[in-house]
């Protein structure tokens, strides 16, 4: 049903899903048919996962040499995902958001007293408490984009890990491949941010983005459903953004004066063959910024990939005294294997039946395999609907169903940090005073930029 030969094919496509489904209903009708439209099938067989790879019993320092050997060679294909705008937070696009903006809103008295405070306040904290110490390490902090600090952090890793090999640093730098991803409205700043860093040191043809894009709802009208010019647009999800980077034309360079040009889908596909692994960072993700670089998670998949494996899934044991929602790993005896099920498809299912969580750090072994996979099959397609208008919503976690995926645990959990709501802001704050602190950074900055 999906074509996904280009942007244009894949909208048209989502308007046919819409005829086909949800022909002779209103956007009231089919939210009100949506969790079961988008559950899935088999849910009150689920099990609880069966085939967890405890990363400490697989790894050696083997596993570590070779992934630091991998880095320092090229080898991984690093993605930045940054399309997000941060809607919850209320701060715009995630990519530009500085708290160190002193003319910024994160220190607007208004802000600070609801956006901020409330939320943190409903778990026991002192209000004015709250607010000293949120002013405080906002004058803390260096003016750093959110964006900037996660890019500076992998390049000053990779630098760092160079060094320790007495290699040039800018010849390793110069080897590898990063593709950022971000959205239409801060699509200029950013490419004007790259240009300006000189890539990080890349070879400018190694450094690649993608422009996510918002698409308007579909509503019916007399000819059928359409995309609607009056309904705001929104992106249609990560599963979305995977998919459209299988698309021709998708994946971009810039030139020296910061102006796209496209590469086919075939350029795309050589690139990623040359990849042993391509490993998916969130940018919200606050672990990252002080450990970009994660060996043992790298050197697991590698050794994965050897076997087969086309997907790795890292897992994360739910809370049972507080559980949160997410997405579910679970054994499907319909299938004989463990697999992820993210939140749209589990039909409300209560976070207290979730036992173990997807973390969504993903790493692709040999990623032209599934990525073609993906390109030619396509994802499930959940429908939400908002402001009166059907928004399709596909989940990039649904690729386990596309691949031999492995589900990596560690026996000692690293619990999920992430600034998505306004009560992650003081954690996200002091995950960047702590990057700050660490000894060279600030100087590799300054040196770089």
């Amino acid at each position: 049903m999906m074509n996904l030969t280009s942007l244009a094919a894949y909208a048209e496509s989502c308007r046919r899903l819409a005829e086909r489904d949800f022909a002779g209903l209103r956007p009231v009708q089919v939210a009100a048919r949506s969790e079961e439209y988008n559950a899935y099938p088999g849910l009150e067989r689920l099990e609880p996962p069966r085939s967890l790879i405890i990363l400490e019993d697989r790894l050696s320092e083997a596993h570590r040499e070779r992934a630091r050997r991998a880095v320092l060679d090229g080898l991984i294909f690093w993605e930045h995902t940054a399309a997000g705008e941060a809607t919850r937070l209320k701060l715009g696009p995630k990519y530009l958001i500085d708290p160190a903006d002193r003319s910024g809103v994160m220190l607007a008295p208004d802000y600070l007293a609801g956006g901020l405070v409330e939320p943190i306040q409903a778990g026991g904290y002192d209000h004015g408490e709250t607010i000293n110490r949120l002013k405080g390490l906002i004058n803390q902090i260096r003016p750093l984009t959110l964006g900037a600090r996660h890019l500076w952090q992998w390049a000053f890793e990779v630098t760092r890990l160079a060094k320790e090999y007495g290699l040039d640093p800018q010849t390793v730098l110069a080897r590898q491949r990063t593709l950022l991803i971000v959205s239409e409205a801060a699509k200029d700043q950013i490419f004007a941010h790259v240009v300006q860093a000189n890539f990080l040191g890349l070879k400018p043809e190694n450094f690649f983005f993608m422009v996510q894009p918002g698409f308007h709802g579909l509503t019916p009208g007399a000819s059928g459903w359409d995309f609607d010019p009056a309904t705001p647009q929104r992106l249609h999800n990560h599963g979305q953004m995977a998919m459209q980077k299988t698309m021709d034309g998708q994946i971009l360079r810039l030139d020296s004066k910061a102006r796209p040009q496209p590469l086919s889908r075939d350029d795309y596909f050589s690139l990623l063959a040359e990849a042993a692994d391509l490993v998916s960072y969130n940018i919200e993700d606050l672990g990252y910024l002080t450990r970009a670089l994660d060996f043992d998670t790298i050197g697991l998949a590698l050794d994965l990939g050897d076997e087969g494996f086309g997907m790795t899934m890292e897992i994360v044991a739910n809370n049972p005294e507080r559980p949160i929602k997410g997405g579910s790993c679970a054994y499907d005896p319909a299938l004989g294997r463990d697999v992820v099920i993210e939140s749209f498809r589990l039909r409300g299912l209560a976070p207290s039946r979730i036992s173990h969580l997807n973390k969504n750090f993903n790493h692709y072994p040999n990623p032209a395999q599934i990525f073609r996979k993906l390109h030619e099959e396509a994802l499930f397609m959940p429908v939400n609907v908002a402001d009166e208008a059907v928004y399709f919503q596909p989940v990039q976690g649904d690729l386990n169903f596309l691949a031999r995926t492995a589900f990596i645990t560690r026996r000692v959990p690293t619990a999920i940090r992430a600034w998505k709501a306004p009560q992650d802001t003081l954690a996200a704050l002091e995950a960047m005073t702590a990057q700050d602190r660490q000894p060279g950074f600030a100087e590799f900055i300054h040196n770089k930029r």
